[in-house]
């Protein structure tokens, strides 16, 4: 009787706990992405933080100054810019709309659109889809407005989580390392090689990705292409996939200036294009070990499958949660975690 009364015991308290989880999770997932939003900032900032933290000797007050610079270089130019590049996205699409594409394709391919019930069949298809392109951004855009209080909340979320896993880090890691399954040895590992794939993504795709596209996005709007600041906002997107980078943008941009008659301008964008693609040659290095640079091909794949399901998050989440599971399978097979991570071939 005592050995079924424990089992039951067991039984009721895994009942209770995985109850607890779902129900927490629940609880949390209007909210989660804003809470990783927050673990995130913190790692990025954690290297200043510390250096605050010798200069001022108080954890709160390093915390607080470091939010304060943080409203300062994201919240208020978003809230200045955010007006203005929905403005321009509304003049693009309908720009869009009113673009005849077929006539220049006739011209390019006279025999393939010989036939009329053809050509407006073609006619049709292109223009449903670019309506259904433009009724989509369309919609998020005016999603973004009107979700206004709900945004403002997940910063507050972004802020709380960012402020207090800054200042406890040491409690959170301890607590953290406490639940894993994994002995000592196992557990450094998984924090030191978690630690370099965070890096690589953060540092050495995102935030060099972001100042490419920042680069490219000032040469746009000092030289004065049309639409400048949301061609910047594409520049920043395409800087951080990899691969692709900025020339998507720049280069057409200048093209369209050429083409206007702008010869100063055209070279002017295609100077700032050059030094925005040619950065990442001098900031990969000081802020990622070559030794920790995720393969492209990795890194894409997971950023794509990660905007799939997270939305614009996701080209974040998408290589660390990738990246993470490889260095537990990697620990699983009981293999040197190099083979997760390219060596570049020494210059």
């Amino acid at each position: 009787m005592a050995g079924d009364e424990k089992y039951f015991d067991k039984v009721m308290t895994a009942i209770i706990i995985v109850a607890l989880i779902v129900f927490s999770f629940l609880i949390l997932r209007p909210i989660i992405l804003a809470i990783i939003v927050g673990l995130l900032l913190a790692f990025i900032f954690n290297p200043i933080y510390f250096w605050l933290s010798k200069k001022t000797k108080s954890k709160n007050l390093s915390a607080f100054l470091i939010i304060v610079v943080l409203f300062l270089i994201i919240v208020i130019p978003a809230w200045l810019l955010t007006p203005l590049i929905i403005e321009q996205s509304f003049r693009i699409i309908q720009a869009t709309l009113q673009i005849d594409i077929i006539t220049p394709l006739k011209n390019l391919f006279p025999s393939f659109f010989a036939s009329e019930q053809l050509t407006t069949q073609i006619r049709s298809v292109l223009s449903s889809f670019t309506t259904n392109i433009a009724d989509s951004i369309t919609n998020s855009l005016t999603n973004i407005l009107l979700n206004f209080p709900t945004l403002s909340l997940q910063l507050l979320v972004v802020l709380f989580t960012f402020f207090f896993v800054m200042r406890d880090q040491e409690e959170v890691s301890d607590y953290i390392k406490s639940l894993l399954p994994f002995p000592k040895e196992v557990e450094k590992k998984i924090f030191t090689h978690s630690a370099e794939i965070t890096k690589s993504v953060l540092y050495g795709q995102v935030i060099i990705g972001f100042i490419q596209g920042i680069i490219a996005g000032i040469g746009l709007i000092i030289f004065g292409v049309p639409n400048a600041l949301f061609l910047t906002l594409i520049a920043i997107l395409m800087g951080v996939l990899p691969i692709l980078g900025t020339p998507i943008v720049w280069v057409p941009a200048a093209i369209y200036m050429f083409i206007g008659g702008n010869n100063l301008a055209g070279w002017g964008v295609v100077v700032f294009g050059i030094i925005a693609s040619t950065i990442d040659n001098i900031l990969r290095p000081i802020f990622v070990s070559r030794m920790t640079k995720m393969h492209s091909a990795v890194v894409l794949i997971s950023m794509i499958g990660g905007l799939f399901f997270f939305g614009v998050l996701g080209l974040i989440l998408g290589p660390l949660i990738i990246a993470y599971l490889l260095i537990i399978l990697e620990l699983y097979r009981k293999k040197p975690l190099s083979g997760l991570i390219t060596q570049e071939e020494k210059k």
